[in-house]
């Protein structure tokens, strides 16, 4: 499975970005997917995942109420829709899918810039 993030940016606190992934390949396995960042000098951490269904979704706290994930399987692409962003939020943003667990990815994409500006 490829996966290709995209959607990232530059935009000022309490601004809004969607980022999206689109995933080729061995796809019609059901793959679980999240959304994971990483900010200079700190770990990946996990952001938000959504299972096959749709119907079961997990956000870190940090997130809550402000990102939502989602799918499209037709089209085999989840999206992240960031709002209210903050400087905090500021990291490279990795989609990535998953068949058992958030906490045992199978494959990761490419990230994609978020920089949000005080």
């Amino acid at each position: 499975v490829q996966l290709q993030a995209s959607g990232g940016g530059l935009v000022q606190t309490g601004g809004s970005l969607r980022l999206s992934c689109a995933a080729s390949g061995r796809t019609s396995s059901n793959y679980g997917m999240g959304w994971f960042r990483q900010a200079p000098g700190e770990e990946r951490e996990f952001v938000a995942s959504i299972s096959w269904s749709g119907v079961y979704t997990y956000y870190a706290d940090s997130v809550k109420g402000r990102f939502t994930i989602s799918r499209d399987n037709a089209k085999n692409t989840v999206f992240l829709q960031m709002n209210n962003l903050k400087p905090e939020d500021t990291a490279v943003y990795y989609c990535a899918a998953y068949r058992a667990s958030r906490y045992q990815i199978d494959y990761w994409g490419q990230g994609t810039q978020v920089t949000v500006s005080s």
